[in-house]
């Protein structure tokens, strides 16, 4: 897993910057009831993603929420109101929000229960009513079909944490329904084998290959034999759901 307080730094150059956030901002509020008054974004990062859900929707009092001191030092810059927290134990009451969001989070928590315990939480910070917004399967999505996914195949992790219907499974137990769903493009998100080799060696799909021992060396060499080692290959298009809070619940 990535040092997120040292990644802070140069995360947003390094994931698309400005125009990947906007295209989720938008996906996001497109699913979020123009009645709501209150969202909270978990594992908000950098609040870039955050900071345009803000400026989207003037009427939305958003209110960002990291584990890494590094990454909400720079939210704070974007967004007034950030808080360092775990999402598996917010520090807000029952029914304290219309929404919940957590873009590109789910993926990351490979440690037993952990997404179950995130679903639970948001529903339980929900009012009746509410919606939690989340992306899933969100490494599947970079698979494109290009030759570094064929390259790929071998080491991928066999059951990813933010698989649909776990996901979906676990908003259940808690008194989520399905509301929806929304599509958006990962702008400057398509890998190049060069830049790919690189990110095999940094630990960047931790999330998404089993690298053991010297896997990982194995794998980028593979990769740099690829054609067009400066090419991006195709962008990645993200997937939303959107589960909604009970009015009994």
């Amino acid at each position: 897993m990535l040092d997120y307080d040292r990644e802070a730094a140069v995360y947003d150059a390094t994931r698309g910057g400005l125009p990947r956030a906007e295209a989720a901002a938008a996906a996001v509020l497109r699913l979020v009831p123009d009645t709501a008054r209150s969202l909270l974004d978990i594992g908000c990062g950098t609040g870039l993603v955050t900071g345009r859900i803000a400026a989207g929707r003037p009427g939305l009092r958003v209110t960002g929420s990291d584990t890494s001191h590094g990454m909400a030092r720079v939210a704070r810059q974007r967004v007034g109101a950030v808080v360092l927290a775990d999402a598996r134990r917010l520090p807000l009451p029952d029914a304290a929000v219309d929404a919940v969001c957590a873009v590109w989070l789910l993926h990351l928590l490979s440690e037993e229960g952990a997404v179950r315990a995130v679903v639970a939480e948001a529903a339980r910070v929900l009012r009746p009513g509410g919606v939690f917004v989340t992306t899933v399967d969100k490494d599947a999505c970079h698979d494109v079909g290009s030759d570094i996914d064929e390259a790929f195949i071998p080491y991928l992790v066999p059951t990813a944490s933010d698989r649909t219907d776990l996901v979906v499974a676990y908003a259940a137990e808690a008194g989520l329904e399905v509301a929806g769903d929304a599509f958006f493009p990962g702008h400057g998100q398509g890998r190049a084998p060069k830049s790919a080799a690189r990110a095999v060696r940094s630990g960047y799909y931790a999330s998404r290959l089993a690298l053991p021992g010297e896997a990982a060396e194995h794998l980028a060499r593979t990769v740099e034999k690829l054609p067009d080692q400066e090419r991006r290959r195709a962008d990645p298009e993200y997937r939303l759901l959107a589960f909604r809070r009970g009015a009994a619940g």
